[in-house]
């Protein structure tokens, strides 16, 4: 069999001597092969060119391949991030400082094409209402390595570039700002393995071994972690440091964890959000409309069953590595506990944007029906974010008409009840109501315009 991929480091399983070993002794050879190109990837599967590829959820849905997913291989979560370029622009510490800095200039923003890179900049830009792609000028470059040469270097007017470990840890360590990660935002960025419908037509007993040898590969990694930190570094040639701090931002799918996601609509959920992401950025028309039809469990289902038998015979004498191969390893969405004064000093990531009116009647801190739909829409949004990280500041603002304690005490009430609808939502984080009255007025409009009576729900960072 063919496999298409990348020098991704989450793919160096596939191009491992001992698994492709593993392979050979299942009776299948496997050629793995690098092709950048993603449109080529998915060419290569219509003409039968090659039977399996491994890419982003995004880029399977932009793609369109003659195929389906048949496997997870990971999440990140911390792996890619957005680095903000606090060394050339030192006022540059948030997405909401953008604005006044485009004001003075253009602005550039660097990332590799086709990759997880430009997927989070597409989250940002239908995410924030300080950030639009289309305001910057775009350096889209092969690999996360230029755009980080394109970030350090300071003839250049780019203020943010996307950036993959080990370049993430780098420039954290050299003063730089990540501003949002992949650990905030922990289920954006999915590999998947994806089969062509003609192997899946002729071949299916060779798509279940090679799932069921690919998945004991993962079980003996997570038995012994050395192993995979061995295998990263060979396979990027990295230094052990920086093996480990690529390994720390993924979190590679155990057979039973991929199986239930695939069950029971997490793939399904995460497919929908995703295309809404693509679908609002003008990178796809519309959201499939049969969603179900894009994966199947079948070819799965033997790799769980093997990770299941492993799990009953380790269970007593090593039950936390049993629970690693279920998929139930340290949660990353645990909500800490933080007062109100940490929040409100929290590093600012940047303000969402909200797609739909708040409004409330005047005087009054009632909110109307559309209002009410507008917080569900917007809580759904804020839950693609983990609360471990990312906490919610919910800031009221009047205009200037009225008496100034009043105001005061409205806002207060205003954000409150925006933060209680919030909460009805089921939303697990920390979420803080803050009345501003007519303190922070928008500039260059009349004070007493409605305008002015607003209310920004702004995200910040509490790790």
């Amino acid at each position: 069999m063919k496999l298409l991929g990348d020098t991704f480091s989450g793919y160096s399983t596939f191009r491992d001597s001992i698994f492709q070993e593993m392979l050979l002794d299942a009776g299948i050879k496997l050629s793995y092969e690098n092709e950048f190109d993603q449109a080529a990837r998915s060419a290569a599967i219509a003409r039968g060119e090659a039977d399996l590829y491994v890419t982003t959820l995004d880029q399977f849905l932009k793609q369109q391949p003659n195929g389906k997913i048949v496997g997870l291989i990971d999440r990140t979560i911390g792996a890619d991030a957005v680095v903000l370029n606090t060394k050339k622009y030192p006022s540059l510490k948030s997405l909401n400082d953008l604005q006044v800095l485009q004001s003075q200039g253009p602005l550039s923003i660097s990332y590799a094409v086709d990759t997880p890179s430009e997927y989070l900049a597409l989250v940002l830009s239908t995410s924030f209402a300080s950030f639009n792609l289309g305001d910057f000028e775009k350096k889209e470059v092969v690999d996360a390595s230029e755009a980080w040469a394109d970030l350090q270097d300071m003839d250049q007017n780019v203020a943010i570039a996307v950036l993959w470990e080990p370049f993430v840890t780098q420039a954290k360590k050299q003063g730089y700002t990540v501003v949002l990660s992949s650990k905030d935002a922990p289920t954006a960025i999915l590999d998947v393995i994806v089969a062509s419908d003609r192997l899946l037509e002729v071949r299916p007993g060779l798509v279940s071994q090679f799932l069921e040898t690919y998945y004991r590969h993962i079980d003996a990694n997570t038995r012994d972690p050395s192993k995979l930190k061995t295998q990263i570094a060979a396979d990027g040639g990295l230094s052990t440091d920086e093996a480990s701090a690529v390994i720390a931002g993924i979190d590679f799918f155990t057979s039973i964890e991929a199986q239930n996601w695939i069950k029971d609509g997490t793939l399904e959920k995460r497919i929908n959000s995703t295309a809404a992401v693509l679908t609002l950025s003008g990178k796809l028309s519309q959201v499939p409309e049969d969603v179900t039809s894009l994966y199947t469990d079948t070819y799965i289902s033997e790799a769980a069953q093997n990770t299941k038998i492993l799990i009953e015979l380790i269970n007593l004498d090593n039950p936390e590595l049993a629970k690693r191969l279920r998929g139930e390893g340290e949660t990353i969405s645990i909500t800490p506990t933080v007062s109100k004064k940490q929040i409100s000093e929290a590093p600012d990531i940047g303000n969402l944007q909200v797609r739909g009116e708040v409004n409330f009647s005047s005087g009054s801190a009632n909110l109307n029906q559309t209002s009410q739909q507008t917080l569900q829409q917007l809580a759904q949004q804020i839950a693609e974010f983990n609360p471990s990280t990312v906490a919610i500041r919910v800031i009221g603002h009047t205009s200037k008409t009225g008496d100034r304690q009043f105001n005061q005490k409205l806002s207060q009430q205003r954000a409150q009840v925006v933060v209680d609808a919030l909460r009805k939502q089921g939303l697990q984080h920390n979420i803080q109501a803050e009345g501003k009255g007519f303190d922070l007025p928008l500039s260059q409009i009349n004070p007493e315009d409605p305008r002015q009576q607003r209310t920004e729900i702004r995200l910040v960072r509490i790790d």
